[in-house]
């Protein structure tokens, strides 16, 4: 009789695991474009103050861009539109702003409702002031779940047409892993260097990953991130033209913060624009750059990501090679 109990208890188990791995497989792929927001919310409920706070979370200028462009698109329907229409459900970032007498003033993140890869923003105020209240204090919270679910989006993409040479060369050089699809290519290397890059007739990415062995604490700080990242541009990226280099644009102020990296206890994300030096070539556009300390504590890995596209808004380009600098896998 154990045996029969026993039996059946890991046929039960399994088919939960199964029923899992099932709903994991069939959960369709989120829709929207890149970094386009899903605003539910009812125009009654849109007072000007409120409005007003909404555009200046989502629609403020992103920075370091060679131009203005908006943080995020918003396309704004109705809660009940939402609520009842599976094709706005399947969006890949959503914020739900709903205010009713009695709502528990909380913002609720729940990510894959719907679909993969997702983020939903709940705000449940009870006032129009509490939700004010609410977008100000989360805002961060918010803005970073939009942030690292494009950053997803954009691996799976990438790996869906991945470059699997290019990946294990990657691997066999460093001993990690990023995502690169079939359209990039290595360009050069050196010890402890690589750079890779996509070319078209309209833009240029590129990721440049460097590793230099860790001395000290003083090494992450902005200043010294800053001068790395300008000796690794000039090092190894030349100018089309004789003599000229790749190096930053200091006379933009960097954007420079600690994030959560997996793998990794400390990395320091920066953005910042780079630009052609010493050459009359008018040649640049936006970086980010990743410095991140190895689990074993004897490196700084470098992942730089930047882009080129003289006749195009940059901002989603710059989210494609975040993704890929995102999609770092440490070695077992």
């Amino acid at each position: 009789m154990k045996k029969v109990i026993l039996l059946l208890s890991v046929l039960v188990l399994l088919s939960a695991c199964h029923s899992r791995q099932n709903e994991a497989i069939m959960q369709k792929s989120s829709s929207g474009k890149t970094l386009e927001v899903l605003l539910a919310a009812d125009k009654g409920q849109m007072l000007k103050m409120t409005r007003e706070l909404i555009d200046s979370i989502f629609l403020q200028p992103q920075g370091c861009l060679p131009q203005p462009e908006p943080r995020f698109d918003l396309v704004n329907v109705p809660v009940s539109s939402l609520r009842n229409t599976h094709m706005f459900q399947m969006h890949r970032n959503i914020v739900i702003l709903e205010v009713k007498k009695g709502n528990p003033d909380k913002v609720y993140i729940d990510r894959d409702k719907w679909a993969a890869p997702q983020v939903v923003v709940d705000i449940a105020a009870s006032s129009e002031a509490s939700l004010r209240d609410l977008l100000r204090k989360y805002e961060p919270n918010i803005v970073n779940a939009i942030y690292n679910a494009e950053h997803k989006r954009m691996i799976r993409a990438f790996y869906n047409n991945r470059n699997v040479d290019l990946m294990n060369r990657m691997k066999e050089k460093f001993g990690f892993e990023l995502t690169f699809s079939e359209d990039f290519m290595w360009a050069t290397e050196d010890d402890g260097f690589a750079w890779i890059r996509k070319e078209t007739k309209d833009f240029s990415l590129g990721v440049l990953v460097n590793v230099t062995p860790y001395r000290s604490q003083e090494m992450m700080l902005p200043e010294k991130i800053y001068n790395r990242i300008d000796t690794i541009m000039r090092r190894h990226v030349p100018s089309p033209s004789e003599d000229g280099y790749m190096g930053t644009e200091r006379r933009v102020d960097f954007e420079t913060r600690k994030v959560d990296y997996e793998g990794t206890d400390y990395c320091i994300e920066t953005h910042g624009l780079w630009r052609l030096m010493e050459t009359t070539d008018r040649m640049g556009g936006p970086f980010v750059c990743y410095s991140m300390l190895s689990p074993d504590g004897k490196n700084i890995v470098e992942v730089i990501g930047f882009v080129y596209a003289p006749r195009f808004d940059k901002r989603d380009y710059l989210m494609q090679v975040e993704g890929i600098c995102n999609s770092l896998k440490w070695k077992e």
